[in-house]
């Protein structure tokens, strides 16, 4: 996979719940969720957490997801026009099928998700990367976001949910922190969708 493309990426990553989701179904351009990407919640390898005297799945940790397919599956989409990505199911924790996506007449892409940030420098490699965005509120409006919106999707048990919102929200300057040490740029949602639109066109202008 060496060909390089007039297609490029924007990389929109975040905290969960920051709206990067809603940034990019908004932007008009074919979207690749990169948590599709996860990997299946009985694979031995998958990294941990307790919370109490609970240990759960850290769905959190870059570990519990695979950055080298979801490069390829972004790198087969911008050189061929379309691809075969996973679809994953983050209630039952496990990949339930695939489905085709392709590019259309778009010379951008947004791939979007948890660990976007993870993807960036290598798609600057492959010569794919357009921008990265890190989309962030303040932390407390963060938390009641993703809390209603893993209760309306039924994501997990609401203790699950309550436990896993807390450690998330004291973690979340790192994580911006993080996503800003790769490359990203952290931006309100308001302001990451006026800059992919200004992306997108100057991509189209090439």
């Amino acid at each position: 996979m060496s060909a390089r493309a007039a297609t490029g990426v924007v990389v929109l990553t975040g905290p969960s719940g920051s709206g990067k989701s809603r940034v990019a179904e908004r932007s008009g351009l074919p979207v690749v969720r990169l948590d599709d990407f996860y990997r299946d919640g009985d694979d031995p390898l998958l990294p941990t957490i307790t919370f109490g005297d609970t240990e759960v799945v850290d769905w959190d940790d870059v570990r519990s997801w695979d950055a080298g397919a979801a490069c390829d599956a972004l790198e087969v989409l911008c050189t061929t026009g379309t691809v075969e990505v996973p679809v994953y199911d983050i209630a039952l924790s496990r990949r339930t099928g695939t489905h085709t996506l392709m590019l259309g007449d778009a010379t951008t892409v947004a791939a979007e998700g948890l660990f976007a940030h993870a993807v960036v420098a290598e798609l600057a490699r492959r010569g794919l990367l357009a921008d990265a965005i890190c989309v962030r509120h303040h932390r407390v409006v963060t938390f009641v976001l993703r809390l209603v919106r893993d209760l309306r999707e039924k994501r997990k048990p609401l203790p699950v949910l309550l436990r896993r919102g807390w450690h998330l929200m004291r973690e979340e300057p790192a994580v911006v922190a993080e996503a800003v040490d790769h490359g990203c740029r952290p931006m309100t949602p308001r302001q990451a969708e006026r800059h992919v639109a200004v992306v997108a066109s100057a991509t189209r202008a090439r």
